[in-house]
């Protein structure tokens, strides 16, 4: 009977094609709306973002004492160049 051989062969192939998955991938853990993020560290490996910083020296205030460190958000969004325009009075 060779029953134990195909289901041995169907679970070797279950378990190579689980291992041969990419790992699964994070979402962006930036808010773009602020400047300064605190990165937060659990473990070696396993850390977190808070970003809700408008300045270097806030995050630091945040982060003083703590097993965490503050970065530069590379996702900030800043101010669009419309918002920091100013207007002109329309000529006729």
């Amino acid at each position: 009977m060779k029953l134990p051989h195909a289901i041995a062969a169907i679970a070797s192939t279950a378990i190579a094609a689980l291992v041969s998955l990419p790992p699964t991938v994070q979402a962006q853990t930036y808010d773009p709306k602020y400047p300064v993020c605190l990165q937060i560290y659990q473990s070696m490996a396993d850390y977190y973002f808070e970003c809700a910083y408008t300045s270097m020296p806030q995050c630091q205030a945040s982060a003083s004492g703590r097993n965490a460190s503050c970065v530069i958000n590379p996702y900030y969004g800043g101010k669009t160049r419309a918002s920091t325009r100013k207007k002109r009075p329309r000529t006729q």
